[in-house]
């Protein structure tokens, strides 16, 4: 069965590909085992949205405002919900909170132009205005319009030429062709096909009169160019542009505290990515943003060294996760390296202790113990210890070293019992009945054997009893 991180993982990543519907699930089995959990509520609300199931997805984004009215990502999503909606008053409401509360933060400053600029575009009066969508056409209908008493006749119009009559014309070519793009010129050519009277009272061979499918086309084009318009304003739109080429050109400038938020989810991902069962797609992320640490200054990034050695960290893992144990050995001594070079003692615990794994892992059980017989002074706890003596004695057993894997035995059995550790009190007894079988000593290896079936029985480890037995 899966666990939480591991379908919030693979979820996200679904959707990051665009498979909303299987993300949708992942999501939904990840409520079942953390109820209420409000990242995985916005997560799901997200899906909702691109699936068009605007009423869960406002639902969910609610839901995760429940416990916490503050919660940024959660008022966001509800705004654009809402957006979505077209309830852009109550859009602007939720993101002029967030506002509020997270000023840092750029997309709430780009969600209140862009509901400012629908609701002063919509046709006639805001409240009397809604988006509507029926067969794939999107587009603005006055509910309030009625005729006038004394209103004189008119002819009767298809319902192409009502919609094109309802339409509000873009004011400014200019903006017309931003937001058509290469349908601009698709529109211009049917305009023009208006003028040819003889082919406007033509009909083709299924009888459709040909002026009512030239206005159907122009409706339509018009249609989305409002539409695009409200989904995204000309001005965020050069606003987001304008801000992304200065990001670009003025790299340099980007304020540590907006690096470093990005830098922790991006590590959050990658941890999560490999703990959830994904080591490709984890590597891959964690090598993405070494490429991009890597061009950042010491300004930028003020721990900039201790980063690059963590990330190499993190690739490696995910390279023995793959089984790719020489791009990982390269990993861990990178890591290695930026710790001495750094004096950072904790960053070198980890790269020896990641050096003698991948040393295991491939039978060097001699370079496995020189690389763990370093780390032994920076052990900090009685725990640490006892998993490191351990280790080092399970290499020596390998080696047909007996007494050096009795001595670590019983020297993990000492750091164990100081912890209070049954656990590893267990594995250590096991491997000092086991150095003494090799020596020969069978009566001392049947009373430790007897006191680690104690332990195992004190675990529950039905397994270890059977193996011990």
């Amino acid at each position: 069965p899966g666990t939480f991180p591991s379908f919030m993982a693979e979820g996200t990543l679904l959707a990051r590909r665009g498979e909303h519907g299987k993300a949708l699930a992942c999501f939904n089995n990840a409520l079942k085992l953390r109820a209420g959990d409000k990242h995985c509520l916005v997560a799901r609300s997200e899906c909702y949205l691109r699936l068009g199931d605007t009423e869960n997805a406002l639902r969910d984004a609610e839901a995760s405002l429940q416990n916490d009215k503050t919660f940024s990502k959660g008022l966001y999503q509800k705004a654009e919900t809402l957006y979505t909606m077209g309830d852009f008053e109550f859009a602007l409401v939720f993101y002029h909170r967030g506002r509020r509360l997270r000023p840092d933060l750029q997309k709430f400053a780009l969600g209140i132009e862009k509901a400012q600029e629908a609701i002063v575009n919509c046709i006639g009066s805001p409240y009397s205005v809604k988006l509507e969508s029926k067969e794939e056409l999107c587009f603005v209908s006055r509910q309030a319009e009625s005729k006038k008493p004394n209103q004189k006749p008119q002819i009767k119009l298809t319902k192409d030429q009502r919609w094109a009559k309802k339409l509000k014309p873009v004011r400014n070519p200019k903006t017309e062709r931003q937001l058509l793009g290469e349908l601009y010129a698709d529109k211009t050519y049917l305009e023009e096909l208006l003028k040819d009277k003889d082919l406007m009272e033509s009909s083709t061979k299924q009888g459709d009169k040909v002026a009512e499918l030239v206005l159907g086309g122009i409706s339509y084009l018009e249609s989305r160019s409002e539409f695009w318009q409200q989904q995204k304003p000309i001005y965020a739109r050069l606003r987001e542009r304008q801000l992304r080429q200065q990001s670009w050109a003025r790299g340099r400038t980007r304020k540590p505290a907006e690096i470093g938020r990005y830098l922790a989810k991006t590590m959050e991902d990658i941890e999560m990515l490999l703990s959830g069962g994904s080591p490709g797609e984890s590597c891959q992320k964690a090598e993405r943003l070494l490429r991009r640490v890597q061009r950042w200054s010491e300004q930028e990034v003020p721990n900039r060294s201790e980063l690059l050695g963590h990330l190499h960290s993190c690739i490696g893992n995910a390279q023995m996760e793959m089984g790719q144990m020489e791009a990982a050995l390269q990993s861990h001594q990178m890591d290695l390296k930026y710790a001495r070079q750094n004096k950072l003692p904790d960053a070198m615990s980890r790269a020896l202790d990641n050096v003698g794994r991948v040393y295991t892992r491939t039978g060097k059980f001699q370079q496995a113990i020189a690389t763990w017989e370093k780390k032994i002074p920076m052990a900090k706890s009685s725990l640490e210890k006892a998993w490191l003596f351990h280790e080092i004695g399970r290499c020596y057993l390998q080696l047909d070293k007996a007494e050096a894997a009795k001595s670590y035995g019983e020297k993990s059995l000492q750091a164990a019992d100081e912890e209070g550790d049954v656990k590893w009190q267990l594995h250590a007894m096991v491997l000092v009945a086991e150095a003494q079988v090799k020596l020969k000593d069978h009566w001392a290896a049947i009373l430790t054997f007897e006191k680690a079936l104690e332990k195992a029985k004190l675990t529950a480890n039905t397994a270890a009893q059977k193996a011990i037995i």
